[in-house]
């Protein structure tokens, strides 16, 4: 199953496919006794694609045939021991990809020529993905991480390892010689490497950087002055070799007080754009404001949903299930806010007091 979302993987997911696209939404849970329901909720959710399918007359019996086995194939795949809040399932003549989210989704069925993207935008946003690099004299890991986790990153030519004979970076550690290990004329040379490849990483999928490893790997990555000289650097060797969990309860603390740092920052925004007359709150309002581009920056507390209906000139609320509710439009608000350059951040829940779940900072 699929977690990482670059624009690169976004864009070749929207691009157009031979009809039918299909995308399977389906809410998944975590944790006993609720993750019970899970098996026969998808199997349920993936039956009635197929039956879409079948009885959708603009889809010919040879295409049909290849959909519903790319979405056996996509059933097959997927690790309900793994799962986060939400699972996504896409299927197209010769094609099908998993994707778990760490974000709520609406159980539906989309038969269209392009993927149905926006929950996976919005997934991805609420996550705040950053990355992690792990230096060491003779390895360096990426780590892709998200909301709650990180996961090892093979990408971008990571991980890259120096091979050399008689290199034992842990007897070098134990006799305190480490340090002169990165005055090496080869070690400098191997760090300069890894931040010319993290360097084209990063032009394709920014985000924020945190950087592991000895002081004296720190130091002379400082010295270098590559793609590393912005990102937060944390003291703490070994992480390069580390297992995840142990990478993530090493940033967790700093990513942690970012996050208090963005909420503040949010905030006071926020204000400022009351006094200006920018402000703007309220699914409607903000829907409204989204689609004229006029949004410069969205605030959404993490867990806020409503089920909404268009009433015509304005939405109105529906109840979920209702004809033609509309389950996710706080993904679309969001899909459509960074789709026209808006800066999209995510608080927790009750940081926006009475703007009552999203708030906006409008450019006019």
């Amino acid at each position: 199953m699929e977690h990482a979302l670059s624009p690169a993987t976004l864009s070749e997911l929207r691009r157009p496919r031979p009809y039918p696209a299909v995308s399977v939404l389906t809410p998944t849970h975590r944790r006993e006794p609720e993750n019970t329901q899970d098996r026969v909720r998808l199997r349920n959710v993936v039956a009635e694609a197929k039956k879409q399918l079948e009885t959708d007359p603009a889809v010919s019996r040879e295409r049909r045939a290849d959909v519903a086995d790319q979405l056996d194939r996509a059933l097959a795949e997927v690790d309900l021991a793994h799962t986060e809040d939400g699972l996504v399932i896409y299927a197209a003549p010769g094609e099908h990809q998993v994707w778990s989210l760490a974000r709520a989704v609406p159980e539906r069925v989309v038969l269209s020529d392009t993927f149905l993207t926006r929950n996976l935008v919005s997934a991805q946003a609420a996550e705040r993905p950053f990355w992690v690099l792990s230096v060491s004299p003779d390895r360096v890991t990426l780590w892709n991480g998200g909301a709650d986790r990180v996961t090892e990153e093979h990408a971008g030519g990571f991980p890259l390892v120096r091979s050399q004979p008689n290199f034992d970076a842990e007897r070098m550690e134990r006799i305190g010689d480490l340090p002169s290990t990165f005055r090496d004329e080869d070690t400098r040379h191997f760090l300069r490497e890894a931040d010319t490849a993290l360097g084209r990483l990063l032009r394709e999928d920014p985000r924020p950087l945190y950087v592991t490893g000895e002081q004296a790997a720190l130091s002379l990555l400082d010295e270098l002055g590559g793609a590393t000289r912005d990102a937060v650097h944390l003291p703490h060797g070994g992480l390069s070799h580390g297992t995840p969990d142990a990478v993530w309860q090493a940033v967790r603390p700093l990513h942690d007080a970012e996050a208090r740092r963005n909420t503040a920052a949010v905030a006071r925004e926020l204000d400022s754009a009351r006094g200006h007359k920018t402000f703007a709150a309220g699914v409607d309002e903000l829907w409204q404001s989204a689609r004229e581009g006029r949004i410069r920056l969205l605030a959404v507390e993490e867990n806020y949903r409503i089920t909404v209906r268009d009433g015509g000139d304005h939405l109105v609320p529906a109840v979920s299930g209702d004809l033609d509710a509309r389950e996710d439009i706080v993904d679309e608000i969001v899909e459509q806010c960074l789709e026209t350059g808006a800066e999209v951040r995510f608080v927790p829940d009750g940081a926006l007091g009475d703007a009552d779940g999203m708030a906006g900072v409008l450019r006019y």
